[in-house]
């Protein structure tokens, strides 16, 4: 008989044989579409940006190490967004912090003005994980995202002072900060604040055990549910009772009904977050905190409406009250990446020595949520994943994630994930035809959506 003070080790056989059907599916698919020379900025003017984010290098990896040595959770991030301030400020870049009504949000732009000016936003993440710390690699995201504003900025100042053939930017690159992508929502409450006003599109990369063009992002939406019941003693007078801990249970219980008919990237998660305090007081309040996640918006909402009729028949299985409670601010929207975006972003890669999985390949049993698809449903914008192991077996949101995220593999991603930012960035700036692309396949694939109104239609 095993120990049953401790759990049961998890089989690393699901991991194997999931490697080995990428592998499978690599060899199949072939390589990610890359976008071919003559397209994007000139090769002369990418080597120039090459150059100068290797310049960065140190000071990136700095920045991503001293975010990695002071995590903090969401809308706590007052010592990252403090050092990307000063960094921006050591290269003559002054932001403004506290932008939109949120204390650790940061803006900076660089790049010509103006209302005709194509502009497009670099997206940048920096808040950590309780107990955890960087499992999710946001210092990594963060220097990346610093780095390639750095980089473009220097770029464009080099321009104007008259060195070499290059002209200045034509168009606005904007470096905005967002904070709590792990515990809120922040992208979408920023953007009903103005952030994407007048920005054409917006791009970010994101740690990973791979370099993926694309991974699924499952659209999320965060319930707080609350049932309440009558107290009454458990033992003498348990029949005075109405107990909101077994409305609770009986909900957890139709969630695991549920499971069995919900497609397979489907997925329901929830906590008891209030169980009552005392074994002999029947519970007179327990409070559930849900998350349901779906591959697209409209699967979404109905999933989340079974989900509600779960909680509702629980509540009048145990003739308890429930209130089921949501964000003012609309939960994380699936992400939509732009097809020209990424081939832009493939070439970058290659360009220093990476070759990302096109879309396909990885196992959509790894999906996960982020508030950047609230954005890739408003502008075009792309979410590629960066590798920042040893190897490819780190899972996100882990310890062994957190410890990778400040490894010389990590240090690596920093620097390679910043040119391809701003490759990505320069490319989509200097070309008209591709911008126009960009755009076309955004539409083609379902044009704006109304984010803020989706709950209420």
């Amino acid at each position: 008989m095993r120990d049953l003070s401790v759990p049961t080790v998890p089989s690393r056989s699901v991991q194997t044989r999931m490697a080995q059907e990428t592998a499978e599916r690599q060899a199949a698919a072939g390589s990610a579409a890359c976008l071919a020379e003559g397209v994007g900025a000139p090769s002369a003017l990418r080597r120039r940006l090459r150059q100068t984010v290797e310049v960065l290098g140190p000071e990136l990896v700095a920045l991503s190490h001293d975010i990695h040595e002071h995590p903090e959770t969401g809308y706590q991030e007052y010592h990252a967004v403090a050092a990307v301030a000063d960094l921006l400020r050591r290269h003559d870049l002054e932001p403004q912090v506290g932008v939109y009504g949120m204390d650790t949000a940061l803006r900076a732009q660089v790049g010509r003005t103006g209302e005709s000016a194509p502009t497009i936003a670099i997206l940048c993440e920096y808040d950590a994980l309780p107990g955890i710390g960087h499992g999710c690699g946001h210092n990594v995201m963060c220097a990346s995202s610093v780095g390639a504003f750095l980089a473009l900025a220097a770029v464009d100042r080099i321009a104007q002072e008259g060195g070499g053939e290059a002209a200045p930017l034509p168009g606005r690159v904007v470096l905005q900060t967002t904070p709590a992508e792990e515990n809120s929502t922040a992208k979408e409450i920023l953007a009903t604040r103005g952030m994407l006003d007048g920005v054409d599109a917006a791009v970010q990369t994101h740690s990973y055990a791979a370099d993926v063009t694309h991974q699924t992002w499952l659209g999320v939406r965060r319930l707080s549910v609350v049932f309440r019941g009558v107290p009454a003693h458990a033992s003498s007078q348990p029949f005075m009772g109405r107990n909101a801990l077994d409305a609770a249970t009986l909900a957890l219980t139709g969630f695991g009904l549920l499971r069995q008919h919900l497609l397979p990237m489907d997925r329901l998660h929830a906590v008891v977050v209030d169980g009552g305090e005392v074994a002999n007081v029947i519970p007179e309040r327990a409070e559930l905190a849900v998350m349901v996640r779906s591959k697209y918006p409209e699967t979404l909402k109905e999933v989340v409406a079974r989900v509600e009729e779960v909680l509702y028949g629980a509540a009048l299985m145990t003739g308890t009250g429930v209130e089921i409670r949501t964000d003012s601010f609309t939960n994380e929207m699936p992400v939509r990446d732009n097809a020209p975006l990424l081939e832009s972003w493939v070439r970058s890669q290659r360009e220093r020595g990476r070759d990302p999985l096109p879309a396909g390949v990885l196992s959509e049993t790894i999906a996960a949520g982020t508030d950047f698809g609230n954005v890739s449903q408003r502008v075009p914008g792309i979410h590629p994943l960066v590798k920042v192991t040893e190897g490819p077996d780190v899972a996100l949101h882990t310890r062994e994630m957190a410890q990778a995220a400040a490894s010389p593999a990590a240090d690596t991603a920093v620097v390679d994930g910043a040119y391809g930012l701003a490759a990505v960035s320069l490319d989509w700036l200097c070309d008209a035809g591709l911008r126009e692309a960009v755009q076309a396949d955004f539409e083609a694939s379902g044009g704006v959506v109304d984010v803020e109104g989706f709950w209420a239609q």
